[in-house]
């Protein structure tokens, strides 16, 4: 019998060269359009956090919603989107970082939580941990407890989980792709 993290890895599609020469693109698309695959994800992690007294979910732009919006709801939790710069329409507090290709920014809105809110900071993916860190400093800057990080997808050679981990931070991952 094949476990859960093989059975949502089978159905994550890999882009090679995009978006630039080199890089193997992780999509989950594919596991989001089988609705039975789609379920036992969000089921890994309502399991995973059904005990865990969060206040939050907080995904990061754009893949993120769509994991922890639905974890939220089923958590009957609030969420708040972290998203690229300029996508806010209200006052926001803003952290750059560094990607495995280039540079960004992410946004997130001043009153998305209150100092005490414990936060789950959920993605689709960790490669270099640029995007999971600067979620966390916005999370922690608003005075929120970022729980633990979670990600469908982790790509340990590009060092992002071992850096998130380092700061203290418990880092879920529900599969991996290691040496490809």
């Amino acid at each position: 019998m094949i476990n859960s993290s093989e059975f949502i890895k089978q159905h994550i599609r890999t882009v090679p060269d995009w978006p630039q020469a080199g890089v193997q693109f992780r999509d989950i698309t594919t596991l989001l359009q089988d609705p039975k695959v789609f379920r036992v994800l969000i089921d890994i992690f309502l399991a995973r956090y059904a005990d865990a007294k969060l206040d939050l979910v907080a995904g990061m732009d754009a893949r993120g919603f769509i994991l922890g919006s639905v974890v939220a709801y089923e958590l009957n939790i609030g969420f708040v989107p972290i998203r690229k710069k300029g996508k806010l329409p209200f006052t926001t507090v803003s952290e750059s970082y560094e990607l495995e290709y280039g540079s960004a920014t992410v946004e997130l809105h001043t009153d998305a939580c209150k100092a005490g809110d414990r936060v789950l900071l959920i993605d689709d993916l960790i490669a270099t941990g640029g995007t999971m860190m600067a979620g966390k400093k916005l999370l922690e800057r608003l005075g929120a407890v970022v729980v633990e990080g979670a990600v469908i997808v982790d790509l340990p050679e590009l060092g992002g989980s071992k850096l998130v981990e380092d700061t203290g931070l418990t880092l879920f991952k529900v599969c991996d792709f290691s040496g490809h």
